[in-house]
């Protein structure tokens, strides 16, 4: 697996994907995080503007939740982000982690973290359907 899947060209065009996808998920982190921070601020302050009515509370449970939910889903790509360019530095990006094969490019870039080649990720999937 010491053999060099991309041109050090290539695994440049990558490496600026990948920060540029990276940024723009701390971006989108840093911005739902202040969502959260005033819609808490707001539900802890004068409520006197605010609806007290029942499915009002719900629907700002429901957005609070779906935040939430959103800034863990950018959390975990922003780690994989990182995996991928640690990938790229170590000389090992391009490669499947589990059979060694090469990874499409195509595949690369549309998901420019991705560890496996779509047999082994196919493969996986299966297996993952089978245990759940």
């Amino acid at each position: 697996m010491s053999e060099k899947v991309l041109s050090e060209k290539k695994l440049k065009k990558f490496e600026e994907m990948i920060l540029s996808e990276r940024k723009a998920s701390e971006d989108l982190i840093r911005e739902l995080n202040d969502m959260q921070k005033n819609s808490m601020r707001e539900s802890s302050g004068d409520l006197s503007s605010y609806s007290l009515h029942q499915a009002d509370m719900g629907t700002d449970t429901i957005y609070a939740e779906k935040r939430v939910y959103y800034i863990n889903s950018e959390i975990e790509k922003l780690r994989k982000l990182n995996q991928a360019l640690k990938r790229i530095y170590d000389k090992s990006y391009g490669l499947c982690q589990i059979c060694g094969k090469h990874i499409a490019e195509k595949r690369l870039c549309a998901i420019p973290y991705a560890r496996y080649c779509i047999d082994c990720k196919n493969e996986e999937e299966k297996r993952n359907k089978k245990r759940g």
